[in-house]
């Protein structure tokens, strides 16, 4: 007999909200006032996209969620992408960003590199859709569904050398297209990095769609990460780039402010950002603060990757 033991995140899928239960005035005027104020709405139709009809992908029911899926009207007007402003609402901002032709380069310590394009890249990793919290350092919180394929399927397409110690992710440079990366005081192109045992854990996310279509621009379109047991500014949007280096890598925010954003900015309720408390967080949606959960509820899956470090502020961020 098969006995499965459910993870301490997982709820049954009975209990699992449906979006479009969500997408009411009520809803809509908490997550509104979340933001500042009414937003107006964008569009939800995804643009013509040569990989559209692969969504939405079958629902992977090992990934399941302890609280209702924000809706997406909500999610798609409060984003972080700095290359189109520094406030929340960039949706017309990113619509300039044109996906398509787009390829991400594997290069680096591995043994197959090569620069595939990104609609090649979905057909060939087989796209699942999961449900994950995702909690922003600023001590917001939404729950997602997105689409996509495990990192750990980059690695293994890219055999890396024994060398090869750390990812590290770079998201495209246009000026002409991003206004925010005209501002040259900025280190661009953004860029992010994660250990080879980070990238191999399940949990680890290559993220070409949300809500059941292709993701919009404004959440990091074509192709983006998700990291769920991180703070969100390791989520790299619109990649191009994914390296396999020896050493390190320094991240766009840790180049910036380093005692603030750190490499492993792993979620803690117990260590304070240096400007606020992470005891707590903001649901996006629903006006309601709930505690941070270490890990973002996650320990059970990533903690041992973690066993052989001090459990200190470095380690967090």
């Amino acid at each position: 007999m098969l006995i499965k033991i459910a993870k301490s995140w997982e709820i049954p899928e009975i209990e699992a909200t449906p979006e479009h239960l969500f997408l009411n005035r009520r809803a809509l005027l908490a997550g509104a006032g979340a933001i500042g104020g009414a937003l107006a709405l964008p569009s939800l139709a995804a643009a013509e996209d040569p990989s559209a009809g692969l969504y939405p992908a079958k629902r992977n029911e090992a990934y399941k969620l302890d609280r209702a899926v924000t809706p997406e009207k909500v999610n798609a007007n409060y984003n972080n992408f700095y290359e189109f402003g520094m406030s929340k609402n960039i949706v017309d901002g990113a619509a300039a960003l044109k996906t398509r032709p787009w390829s991400v380069k594997i290069d680096g310590l591995c043994n197959a590199p090569q620069e595939i394009a990104i609609d090649d890249l979905i057909k060939r990793m087989q796209i699942e859709e999961r449900l994950y919290r995702h909690r922003c350092v600023e001590a917001w919180s939404m729950s997602i569904p997105w689409t996509g394929f495990p990192l750990s399927k980059i690695v293994a397409l890219a055999d890396p050398k024994p060398e090869a110690k750390y990812l590290r992710f770079e998201t495209f440079k246009d000026p002409k297209v991003a206004p925010g990366q005209r501002q040259v005081w900025y280190p661009w192109p953004y860029a992010e990095g994660v250990t080879v045992e980070e990238a191999k854990n399940d949990l680890a996310f290559m993220v070409t769609g949300a809500y059941g279509k292709p993701l919009l621009n404004q959440f990091g379109a074509p192709i983006r990460l998700a990291l769920p047991w991180k703070y969100g500014f390791k989520s790299i949007k619109s990649i191009v780039r994914i390296s396999f280096v020896a050493e390190q890598p320094k991240s766009y925010w840790e180049q910036l402010q380093s005692s603030e954003y750190g490499f492993w900015a792993n979620v803690n309720p117990k260590v304070p950002h240096p400007r606020w408390s992470q005891a707590t967080e903001e649901v996006i949606g629903t006006g309601n603060r709930v505690p941070t959960q270490l890990y973002n509820g996650y320990a059970e899956q990533v903690a041992g990757l973690y066993k052989d470090m001090p459990q200190d502020r470095a380690l967090f961020f």
